[in-house]
């Protein structure tokens, strides 16, 4: 709690490294490890003075790294590239003030809870790094491996204290009975929170073979969780078109996929036939919701022989309703915040701070959206901060 306010981020990451994931790897862990090889890359955690930290294995899978700085020539060849830096590796810098707890993101929950308590974070929303969403590229049992791995890594590490500790159950949408499987197994977890589906290449989210995915997140009452890539395949849209530009392709491609996430699941159906779905993009910014579902619905109505006859309502009818939620970018700032409440309602949007990145401004981004307050009003405040994430995600139990 900060300020009398309880505190819901909606945003924090953890990110293991291979050797992490193979300790909780079920079947034939030097096999998994052999095949997974080519997708590894050894780097060393950064810390808040770029001070050198002993080397671990991360795996980077297919990653595009945009090599053209604004203003220049090109930058040589950016073709996806397994095992290889991603487009940001060296070129972000800390926006924190105090370091972090050591490998929060990785073995760390009681350091995590600690930065935690610093801050003022009641519960931490956990979502997996970059590799997660680009193993879908995989062979499928190793996707599956991986994923198996990672539900078992996120229920010891939640474990440290599971009404504090959320995290979601990543539904591979390249075996779609698998993941409704697994939904159904750690829905009976108190970790878990939300859905994930992760897409290959290809697939678009509102695919008829994905139902059994949404079925079971209906049953479990979990929300349907988006969170933007844009390092690591299947890529955004357009990725071939931020002229080879890494500035370009973070701006653009975060908002782009959330987009078209909200404009293929309401525009599909899909909320209709399960009216306890709720959908929720993160880390895509919050500015561009209400401008997106409002053309959104006129072109719904323009192009109508574009979508199903029988849609019951807006995407913004949807929002209004209960059925979409956003995380904020803490930088667009308070007057961007109230705009988006004035025109969509304030029951949408979710604070986030994106711990332990180094774009979070730990320990200091929880006072620094509650001091918002006198601008968006107390009872906003208060939505922005835990009720609407509460509203969002499937909690089981909670700190209070």
């Amino acid at each position: 709690m900060r300020q009398g306010f309880r505190v819901i981020d909606a945003d924090t990451h953890v990110n293991p490294s291979l050797q992490l994931l193979l300790r909780y790897a079920e079947g034939d862990k030097a096999k998994m490890e052999g095949r997974l090889k080519p997708h590894t890359l050894m780097t060393k955690r950064r810390s808040l003075a770029d001070s050198a930290t002993e080397e671990h294995d991360m795996l980077s899978i297919n990653p595009v790294r945009y090599n053209r700085v604004a203003g220049q020539k090109g930058g040589g060849d950016s073709l996806p590239r397994t095992g290889a830096q991603h487009n940001l590796m060296g070129r972000t810098k800390f926006t924190t003030s105090k370091e972090f707890s050591v490998a929060t993101a990785e073995d760390n929950p009681a350091g995590r809870l600690v930065d935690m308590d610093v801050e003022g974070r009641d519960i931490d929303f956990i979502i997996p790094g970059t590799w997660a969403y680009a193993a879908t590229s995989l062979e499928l049992d190793l996707t599956l491996q991986l994923f198996t791995s990672y539900h078992n890594y996120m229920s010891d590490f939640c474990s440290e204290d599971s009404r504090r500790l959320k995290g979601l159950i990543i539904a591979p949408c390249t075996d779609p009975q698998w993941a409704a499987a697994a939904i159904r197994r750690y829905a009976k977890e108190d970790w878990a929170a939300a859905v994930w589906p992760v897409l290959p290449e290809g697939m678009p989210i509102d695919d008829p073979d994905l139902e059994p995915i949404w079925q079971a997140a209906s049953e479990g009452d979990f929300p349907i969780l988006y969170h933007s890539f844009h390092v690591m395949s299947p890529y955004f849209p357009g990725y071939r078109d931020v002229w080879d530009n890494a500035v370009m392709g973070r701006t653009a491609g975060q908002t782009w996929g959330a987009a078209r996430f909200i404009a293929f699941m309401t525009m599909s159906g899909v909320l209709d036939r399960y009216p306890n779905l709720r959908l929720a993009p993160v880390e895509a910014g919050h500015g561009w919701l209400p401008h997106w579902l409002i053309r959104l619905g006129r072109q719904i109505e323009y192009v109508s022989g574009a979508v199903p006859p029988d849609l019951k309502h807006t995407p913004l009818e949807y929002a209004q309703m209960g059925r979409i939620f956003c995380g904020i970018d803490y930088n667009e700032g308070p007057e961007m915040t109230k705009a988006v409440n004035d025109v969509i309602g304030p029951d949408i949007l979710m604070y986030q701070s994106d711990y332990p990145h180094p774009e979070t401004s730990y320990p200091d981004t929880t006072d620094l959206v509650l001091g918002w307050k006198e601008l968006l009003g107390a009872e906003a405040t208060g939505k922005l901060m835990w009720e609407n994430a509460a509203r969002c995600f499937r909690l089981t139990t909670t700190p209070w």
